[in-house]
């Protein structure tokens, strides 16, 4: 089967960017990865994630040493791509992006993304600078307000206007599956996140299910972008089974798409 790439229909409106989010088709990897797992810490083979990472680059039309997927720690780390970020090796590269959870660049056909089973993957663009940026905000991101962060740094770095940026909410785990204990919850009303507006508390099992899209369509508001301009994908990668890795029907020891894209 070849790579499949979905897209969002907001994003694809601007001709200077390419972007896209993977699924599992496509790829080598067997088992909770089978086939087209893209996350090189979740106990894949190394070589069917290097494989499949160059059926992607082929795809997009770039070269491998031109991808840039972090080393992800669920923190509220961001870090801009530069032309001074170009010039090391890449083994400090991959030093620099290690627990890192999102990742800038205004430099154009360098691709950067984040990898997801879950948890949220937000796509930033910012038409009128040329600047693109992709976030993992897993719950303990998004209690960080990783997005917020995310979108002060394209403002301090590249004089971002709040309002001008475009964002698109990725595939991730929808509340109606997303259960979490009482110390999340209390996590979530500790930062001031509206529990009556992302929570429901479920009538047979008492528990709370917390909608982490909501949550961060919430904060990209907050953060100055309009509401127009922010596209959820709706897509639950906990239900779709078919077309989505998900840790929490897998485990952790599961594949991993990626969200990402490049500018021309």
């Amino acid at each position: 089967m070849p790579v499949e790439l979905i897209h969002s229909q907001l994003l694809d409106k601007y001709k200077a960017l390419c972007h896209f989010t993977t699924t599992t088709h496509g790829g080598v990897s067997e088992g909770n990865y089978a086939t087209f797992n893209l996350g090189l810490y979740s106990g894949d083979s190394p070589e069917n994630v290097m494989e499949n990472r160059s059926r992607l680059v082929s795809t997009i039309g770039l070269p491998l040493e031109n991808l840039f997927l972090p080393y992800q720690t669920h923190g509220d780390k961001v870090y801009v791509i530069d032309k001074e970020f170009l010039q090391y090796p890449s083994t400090k590269q991959v030093q620099l992006l290690s627990g890192v959870d999102a990742v800038i660049t205004n430099i154009p056909l360098i691709c950067i993304g984040v990898t997801t089973a879950d948890c949220v993957p937000v796509l930033l663009f910012d038409p009128e600078n040329k600047v693109f940026a992709a976030v993992h905000a897993g719950w303990r991101g998004t209690v960080a307000n990783i997005v917020g962060k995310t979108i002060e740094e394209m403002i301090r770095v590249f004089g971002s206007v709040p309002q001008n940026l475009v964002a698109c909410i990725g595939p991730a785990i929808s509340q109606a599956v997303f259960e979490v204990g009482e110390e999340v919850v209390l996590v979530f009303e500790n930062a001031g996140l509206d529990l009556e507006r992302i929570g429901k508390v479920n009538d047979m099992t008492k528990k709370t299910h917390i909608d982490l899209s909501l949550a961060n369509q919430i904060l990209l508001q907050k953060s100055g972008l309009n509401y127009e301009k922010i596209d959820i994908s709706g897509i639950c990668t906990y239900r779709d089974s078919l077309s989505m890795f998900s840790a929490r029907r897998q485990s952790v020891k599961s594949g991993r798409i990626v969200s990402g894209g490049y500018l021309y």
